[in-house]
């Protein structure tokens, strides 16, 4: 239930999928005595925070598909008139391919439907990046009857097998791609996969450490105008690279931006855009890594920083003028304390850090993914997550 008092002349916010993204969209609106509601697993920790209803679409089987029938049905009548977000992959592709519809029934951000289906599928993300100039890992297809053995001479050691649709392979695997550090591990792997439902690309491997990995986000309106710019860096992911950023610290990266705009305008994204690359110490070059149209785990981050950009959205949606700041802060860092310290764990294990320098890493004002002091809950319920797992983990040794 909400503690906080509603605002009746705003209308009701739907926030869709997502994790620590949509905790940040939440609250972001929810402070601002908008009445949001979260459409989302019954396991999420949203289901803890002061400022949001929790709907659970009851109905057994693929859970995006529930998402998407509790949308398109009845049940939501009287979320009719709701500003409508999208905060994962799953949840933009319902946005995308049912859009007419919902546009009927909820306020929606503008979008080029084609971009988006563009920017979901990492094959054809490659292939446009590919199409204008913007340098990218090596990629193979993985169609129309290709030999993987032929594949396997020209293609280097360790490679990713990288599903074009992320979400749906996550779903299946619990990870966002998979890494084959042999030609007997690749084909082991490609073995156990179903050809129909795991559409796959092998990927090289980009060498380096993760503190090359970087990031631009902004708004692309409609004449094809970013509203504004963002920039950040990876200090560090779990697993070391190859997981989830677990420490961003915010940073000026002037040649992202050129190379992201470049990649946005060529397929005429709208809206929310972020795109991920990695400098390859091999040319110098900075090298594509993923692009998200929606807001990611470090939206947090960004609000942090000066940009609050759900609420700009939001506003935006409903055609009323919300000014960004000209500048973001440099130096807020954002940091998963429990994944950053396996994190460095890890890297100990390799002899590339020191207890002391990690913790002199860490010794700074930090934004946590979960953690608010008007909304504790749903970090208590992550902790107590985390120490589950660890214990899980202990027995099982």
């Amino acid at each position: 239930m909400h503690n906080h008092k509603s605002n009746s002349r705003l209308p009701d916010a739907v926030v869709l999928g997502g994790g620590a993204n949509a905790v940040s969209v939440v609250r972001s609106l929810g402070r601002r005595g908008i009445s949001v509601h979260a459409v989302n697993a019954p396991n999420t920790y949203l289901r803890y925070s002061r400022y949001c209803h929790l709907i659970c679409p009851s109905e057994k089987g693929n859970l995006t598909e529930a998402w998407e029938r509790y949308l398109l049905g009845d049940a939501s009548e009287h979320l009719r008139g709701s500003v409508l977000l999208a905060c994962n992959d799953a949840a933009l592709e319902i946005l995308v391919r049912n859009r007419e519809n919902l546009s009927k029934k909820f306020l929606l951000d503008i979008m080029n439907q084609e971009a988006q289906l563009c920017m979901l599928n990492k094959l054809s993300t490659y292939e446009a990046a590919r199409s204008v100039g913007i340098p990218a890992p090596r990629f193979w297809r993985m169609e129309n009857g290709e030999r993987v053995e032929d594949m396997i001479r020209e293609a280097p050691f360790p490679l990713m097998i990288k599903p074009l649709y992320s979400y749906r392979f996550e779903q299946r695997y619990g990870r966002k791609y998979l890494l084959a550090k042999s030609k007997n591990e690749l084909l082991g792997i490609l073995d156990s996969m179903n050809p129909e439902e795991d559409k796959v690309i092998l990927m090289e491997v980009i060498p380096g450490p993760d503190s090359q990995l970087c990031s631009y986000y902004t708004y692309i309106d409609e004449k094809g105008e970013a509203l504004f710019d963002f920039t950040k860096r990876i200090i560090r992911r779990f697993p070391p690279n190859e997981g989830n950023g677990c420490y961003h610290i915010t940073d000026r990266v002037d040649e992202v931006k050129e190379l992201a705009l470049k990649l946005f305008r060529s397929v005429g994204l709208k809206g929310v855009a972020n795109v991920e690359f990695k400098r390859d110490y091999r040319d110098g070059k900075l090298k594509l890594i993923e692009c998200n149209a929606r807001f990611t785990a470090a939206n947090c981050l960004l609000a942090k920083s000066g940009i609050d950009l759900a609420s700009f959205v939001y506003d935006r949606v409903l055609g009323t003028q919300s000014k960004l700041p000209s500048s973001f802060k440099v130096g807020k860092r954002l940091w998963y304390p429990w994944q950053d310290f396996n994190s460095f764990s890890a890297i100990r294990d390799r002899g590339e850090i020191t207890f002391g320098s990690w913790v002199k890493s860490v010794m700074h004002l930090q934004t946590f993914p979960y953690f608010a002091w008007d909304d504790p809950r749903p970090s208590l319920l992550a902790g107590l997550q985390a120490c589950a797992t660890l214990l899980k983990n202990r027995i099982s040794r």
